[in-house]
């Protein structure tokens, strides 16, 4: 599956060229424009930064015919009157809505990226790093994330959203001489989402299987069994509650207003569930939220757990069940059962098959008032991206074990 991208551009302050003709990528994941970005400078001759999704021609990524709105970098030979690429290609005359959002985020505005990448050139040479290059790989409600080359390794810019800026602390959160995490390391951060990290060696780890991502559970042990020491000290830093009752709490306030009648029993009991599964001994600590292999980047020797935005406080049986839950369902108990062991050790007296058992239909149950958290949280032009998301999170949850 590929993608074909239609480019609304806009010049470097911020006034409406035109369309680019349309071409393709060959990625379908539509916050992908890295690959967009090279084709617009081979095919067009132009430099440009990718802000934000215009529309699409199907309801949801990923693939299809997909617009964007492109803010021109670097091409002062650009004219307004008549509107042609640096190569003499003609614009089609478009209009398009630039009024401001309320929920927009900072860079999806014209001179936004500009904005960010001239912050984390300025951090990288406070650091004694010369920038080389810099290329943006992604972009869309949730992030935009640039590589940038400089003369000492490349370094990357994340963006985050506001319900997501403790990342970096959690990331660079002290235990004794050490941070809490094997995570990426926090080069520097605004405390306004902005956040440049060292690089990480190696790949994603998509497609990982039953013996990598057993390595990735112990391995993360480690880090929630020292996080339940310093919990405290967690939530005073900024790291969301969601521990108990509150995350019972979290769940209803999100969810209000949808249709939640699939998912209606699980959520009369949810109060009564959670309660259950305090009584199984267990105790909170740090929640990555998301752990699945595309979120481990490294080879088979090495592993760094990255992209910790959606971390929280609360049960580690969270975070076991997302790194098993698309594997077959017996390599998936072998992991939970290695997980149990883990716990059972560390907390003699606990009953971790339990709590796994009673938060199965709580996980995705969770994720449906996560993605409604996003879709509260972004502006209307980009509910594309999630608007499937929560009523299929409450069928999974209303599904069952």
């Amino acid at each position: 599956m590929s993608r074909t991208v239609s480019l609304v551009l806009l010049d470097s302050a911020g006034r409406p060229l035109g369309a680019l003709p349309p071409f393709a990528v060959p990625e379908p994941w539509w916050q992908e424009v890295a690959s967009i970005v090279d084709a617009v400078r081979q095919r067009h001759g132009l430099e440009v930064a990718v802000l934000r999704l215009l529309g699409a021609d199907r309801p949801a990524p990923p693939g299809g015919h997909v617009r964007y709105l492109a803010q021109v970098v670097d091409a002062p030979g650009v004219p307004l009157e008549p509107a042609v690429d640096a190569l003499g290609v003609p614009l089609e005359p478009v209009a398009v809505d630039l009024a401001p959002h309320p929920l927009r985020q900072r860079w999806a505005e014209a001179g936004g990226p500009a904005r960010s990448v001239a912050w984390a050139t300025g951090e990288l040479r406070r650091l004694g790093r010369r920038v080389t290059a810099v290329a943006q790989q992604r972009t869309w409600n949730l992030s935009a994330i640039w590589r940038l080359d400089t003369d000492r390794g490349p370094a990357w810019l994340k963006q985050l959203p506001p319900f997501a800026r403790h990342e970096p602390t959690v990331l660079a959160f002290p235990v004794g001489t050490n941070s809490l995490i094997n995570g990426p390391v926090v080069l520097a951060a605004d405390g306004e989402g902005r956040m440049l990290l060292a690089d990480v060696p190696g790949a994603d780890r998509y497609g990982a299987g039953e013996g990598e991502r057993a390595a990735v559970a112990a391995e993360h042990h480690s880090v929630q069994w020292r996080a339940c020491g310093v919990v405290g000290e967690l939530l005073a830093a900024g790291v969301p509650d969601l521990r108990g009752a509150r995350l019972a709490d979290w769940i209803h306030e999100r969810l209000a207003g949808y249709d939640v009648s699939a998912a209606a029993d699980l959520l009369d009991g949810l109060d009564r569930r959670l309660r259950q599964v305090g009584d199984c001994g267990l105790p909170d600590t740090l929640v990555h939220g998301d752990l699945h292999p595309g979120n481990v980047r490294g080879d088979d020797g090495h592993r760094t757990v990255i992209d910790w935005a959606d971390s929280f406080v609360g049960h580690p049986a969270f975070d076991i069940l997302r790194l098993t839950e698309d594997l077959d369902a017996d390599a998936a108990a072998r992991l939970v059962d290695a997980w149990a062991r883990r716990w059972r050790v560390d907390v003699p007296g606990s009953d971790p098959p339990r709590a796994v058992d009673l938060l199965r239909p709580v996980a995705p149950l969770r994720l449906a008032a996560v993605y409604a958290m996003f879709l509260a949280a972004i502006e209307p032009g980009e509910h594309p991206y999630h608007v499937h998301d929560v009523p299929a999170a409450l069928a999974r949850a209303a599904a069952g074990p």
